[in-house]
């Protein structure tokens, strides 16, 4: 019985991720307000009643898209700012590590740019607020390390990260897309020349 429920579970997932990566690759296509279930079903080899046993409907899986996107960006940068020793590294690093991540697959690249204004509609009641709370706890712990000068936390963790979204929808509309000009424009924002 237990080789059954794994192996139950890991088609579970398998259809999960199948699902997930043909409504990426539709929604880059077609953009949020073209797709339809139907769009993404037609992208796997499952029946289409299959779709409904993990998302009740396109927006649904939209969000978990967005969420998932969201998550990875935030620990990769997360972990770009913990491992910084200077201000320079602290910004300088997270933005490149935010900018490498929506320009290093063409298909999440291509999700992003194609689903922008439906993107920041979710993002700013979810990940953003789940973001700029990362950030400000980050500045905090920086600045009762002495690795970063005193700042007002709350304004600069929300400019800050209204600076990353905004030149990341620039740059993913690039090609090819520029980090390095993207991460040198951002960090000189916010660091002294």
């Amino acid at each position: 019985m237990t080789a059954a429920v794994g192996r139950r579970e890991r088609t579970k997932a398998a259809n999960r991720d199948a699902i997930l990566a043909a409504a990426r690759a539709v929604f880059g296509e077609l953009g949020y307000g073209a797709a339809s279930v139907r769009h993404i079903v037609r992208r796997t080899d499952l029946a289409a009643g299959t779709f409904y046993n993990y998302f009740p409907d396109k927006e649904s899986i939209f969000r978990a898209l967005v969420a998932e996107t969201g998550a990875e960006a935030r620990r990769r940068v997360r972990a770009a700012r913990r491992a910084a020793r200077s201000p320079r590294a602290f910004v300088e690093d997270a933005y490149r590590a935010y900018f490498e991540f929506i320009a290093e697959d063409p298909e999440r690249a291509a999700f992003l740019a194609r689903n922008a204004g439906a993107i920041r509609a979710m993002f700013d009641e979810s990940e953003r607020p789940a973001g700029t709370d990362e950030l400000a706890e980050d500045l905090r712990d920086a600045i009762a390390r002495g690795e970063m000068p005193p700042v007002d936390v709350d304004y600069c963790a929300g400019a800050m990260i209204a600076v990353g979204l905004e030149l990341g929808e620039r740059l993913i509309r690039r090609d090819p897309p520029d980090i390095e000009g993207a991460t040198r424009f951002a960090s000189g924002l916010f660091l002294p020349a």
